[in-house]
């Protein structure tokens, strides 16, 4: 069974003690690839030397994540840009985006970091990868313009039928992750009106870990537990779940 986590961030210190074991451990459970979305500054290193380990294994993506749209939020754009500009292995813009959760004092900044980041995207025809925490719909009002254009992953998708149709109406694909293990999930009743040609598997480790393991540290050895539950609410088998989503994210990240 071959599966990608198309979203871990696996360069955080809560692997540093580990990281051979959990790199093992995900390949005895079937995965392939990971790709790590980056953060911002304080941790673009760390996610190069972890991508530079193993190449074959790691895929980074780059991007500022809208949580770090401060005051210097200018220069981490620029750092970022520097960094895109400096490498030809970028998989994705990202994680991008939009989040209306902790702090909205830099809202109108995070827009305008999330339209400057989706342009680099088009312009170098690389997907993007985006966060929207309480704020789809603007997510989705700020692609409309582009649509046709970008393409890529609105990640940890945890919304409405709605919102999902919206997104997929635009060409990109719902990231879903250990969010759907838990027992109010909405998306029990998303996922069987979406289908799984608009799916990819992901974890958002270390965080959001799919039941059994709820409540410790997630890794992308986990995303077995992802793909058993859509399994179960598709009625499809593992295997197509598997390869499907797997089929999808390879097209989508060349």
């Amino acid at each position: 069974m071959r599966l990608v986590d198309t979203h871990a961030h696996l360069y955080l210190n809560d692997f540093k003690a580990d990281m051979s074991a959990v790199v093992q451990k995900a390949k005895q459970n079937g995965i392939e690839k990971v790709y790590l979305p980056a953060i911002d500054n304080e941790t673009h290193q760390d996610l190069l030397n972890l991508v530079d380990s193993n190449p074959d294994f790691f895929r980074p993506m780059m991007g500022v994540h809208p949580c770090s749209i401060k005051e210097n939020y200018l220069e981490e754009l620029a750092i970022a840009r520097q960094l895109l500009d400096s490498r030809s292995d970028w998989s994705a813009v990202g994680e991008i985006g939009l989040d209306y959760h902790w702090d909205l004092s830099f809202k109108e900044q995070q827009k305008e970091a999330f339209d400057t980041q989706v342009n680099w995207a088009i312009q170098m025809d690389l997907p993007v990868v985006i966060h929207s925490r309480k704020s789809t719909y603007d997510c989705v009002e700020l692609l409309k313009p582009y649509k046709g254009k970008v393409k890529g992953i609105f990640h940890c998708f945890s919304g409405s039928l709605e919102e999902a149709k919206e997104i997929t109406k635009l060409g990109l694909l719902l990231g879903i992750g250990g969010v759907v293990t838990y027992k109010n999930s909405g998306l029990k009743d998303v996922l069987p009106e979406i289908g799984l040609e608009h799916l990819v598997l992901e974890t958002d480790s270390p965080y959001l870990t799919p039941v059994p393991h709820r409540g410790k540290r997630n890794e992308s050895a986990y995303i077995r537990f992802v793909a058993d539950e859509i399994a179960h609410v598709l009625g499809k088998s593992v295997s197509e779940v598997a390869n499907v989503t797997t089929q999808n994210a390879e097209k989508l990240f060349r």
